[in-house]
Formats: structure tokens, sequence, C-alpha cells
């Protein structure tokens, strides 16, 4: 059987892809892009613009389309990929560059010292016990000796001494110790990105303090205003209120209620809204 007149037929159907363009076109294939400096028909363009347009914007995509079946071709899991070269275009950035992290106290100290960061393995193997243990955490060998049943006594100490709630007692003292510092080191790098200002972390502190103090006043029934004053601590102070005098011009008196008149009534014919009136103090009946 002859099936030339139905391939021909099937084939009419679509566009060729092969598409011609005095100028080519510029790719960015990293950026599936295509830039054409080709001028457009301006007399189609006008007569028929969405017909035009579309063909205009088909050929472009094929011409694209053309040049990424042309890349290297890679098999995966998720069928044929194309490689894509290195991006050619610059873009320019939405948002600014971060700013650089000020080093911390142990990276300052390392830099001094010339200590060179090691990678160590997060597990070690453990004789004691013959399993593989993590370093640090939960189970580390860095514990606490949580599980230990018996805890020799140093030399000068008090023979007396529980040295398990001792143990404890240090422990949380170190727990605190490292709090501290790492609030120590936040302020710091704080006050480090803030030196535009010439602020130093001293007055950072300050500053967030007086600030807490405020808001912990304003969460009380008087807002802060029977609260016990602090030693050093700033005084808070308020937004007063400004009165016009209750007897005064009677020219600004009634041009003063024609404006609050016109705010309420607005264009001409609409109804008075009485609830925007009575929250009017300056407006009398």
């Amino acid at each position: 059987m002859d099936f030339s007149d139905q391939l021909e037929t099937q084939k009419s159907k679509y566009k060729s892809i092969t598409v011609e363009r005095p100028i080519p076109l510029q790719y960015d294939l990293a950026l599936l892009a295509a830039f054409d400096t080709n001028a457009l028909d301006e007399s189609r363009l006008k007569n028929d613009t969405d017909n035009y347009l579309k063909e205009y914007t088909r050929d472009g995509t094929q011409l694209l389309i053309n040049q990424i079946f042309k890349l290297p071709i890679t098999t995966s899991d998720l069928g044929k990929l194309a490689e894509l070269p290195e991006q050619i275009t610059v873009i320019p950035r939405e948002k600014p560059l971060p700013k650089l992290k000020p080093p911390t106290r142990w990276e300052k100290f390392a830099k001094a010292k010339g200590i060179q960061h090691r990678n160590k393995n997060k597990m070690i193997y453990d004789e004691a016990t013959g399993e593989w243990v993590p370093r640090w955490g939960y189970k580390g060998t860095n514990g606490d000796g949580a599980n230990d049943w018996l805890i020799p006594v140093p030399q000068n100490d008090d023979p007396f001494e529980d040295q398990f709630s001792k143990r404890r007692e240090a422990k949380k003292e170190r727990i605190a110790k490292n709090e501290a510092r790492h609030r120590r080191n936040i302020e710091e790098s704080e006050a480090a990105l803030n030196q535009t200002k010439g602020a130093d972390a001293r007055s950072l502190r300050k500053g967030e303090l007086q600030r807490q103090i405020a808001i912990s006043k304003s969460a009380t029934a008087s807002i802060g205003k029977f609260d016990k004053t602090l030693k050093g601590e700033l005084k808070l102070k308020g937004v007063k209120r400004k009165f016009e005098p209750s007897i005064g011009d009677v020219k600004k008196e009634k041009e003063l209620n024609l404006n609050i008149l016109k705010k309420v009534v607005g264009k001409k014919g609409d109804i008075v809204n009485v609830r925007k009136v009575r929250s009017k103090n300056d407006f009398f009946f």
C-alpha cells in the first residue's frame, strides 16, 4: 500500500523547522533565550497584528529549539537531557550583594595563632563499649558521664562532698557560660554591621535594654505609670494632645466646623453620616 499521499497531507498540517532570517539570531542557551535584531514588517504589524506576532514568535522559538537539539545529549532516569553551555548574558542582581559577616572571636584568635580548621570524623570507636559512638552530642564521647556509677574524689577536695551533684552544677555553669558567650558574639556582630552609625556593642545593648523595658511597661494596666523606676532608666516621653481653646475667634470656629461638615457630607446630595459627625470632637450642634 502507498501511504505517500497521506504522509504529505499530514506534513502539510505542520510548518517546516527550517526558518530563515536576514540577520542571524544571538543565543544564550544557558538561559534558553534568543535575541532577534531583525526589523519587523510594519504593514503586517498594523493590518494583521495578532497573526503576525504569533508567526514571528513561532519562528523565533523554532530557531531556539533547533540550537538546543545541536547540544550534546546525555541519558538519565528522567530521559534524554541536553547539556547547556555557560551563561553569556550578564543579568543585573535584583538585590545588593550581602554584607560580609564580621569574624567571630574564635576566628580572630585562630587567625592570630595560625590555627587552621581540620575536619574530624563524626564517629569514633569507643574501646570501653566496643562500639562506634558520636564524637559530640547525644551518647558522645565528650558526654558528662551520666552513666558513671563511680567518680573518684580529687585529692584536695572534701571526701564527703557529693561529686555527682558537683558535676551537674558544673555542667549547668558551662551551659550558662556558653549561652552568654553566644549572646555576646551576636551583639558584637550586630554592632560591627551597624558601624555606619558609629554605634558600638555597649551602646547597642543599652538601647535594646531600654526598648525592652519600655515594651514591658506598656503591658501593664497603667502603662507603666505606677511602676517602680529602675536605676539609670530613661524617662519615656509620651505624646501630648493639643486642643483648641474653647473661647476664641468666632470666624475661625465657623470655618473649622464647615470643613468638618464637608468631610462628613462629602459630595452634594449625600446623606449625612451621623457616626462620623459624632466622632468629631470639635463639631458642636
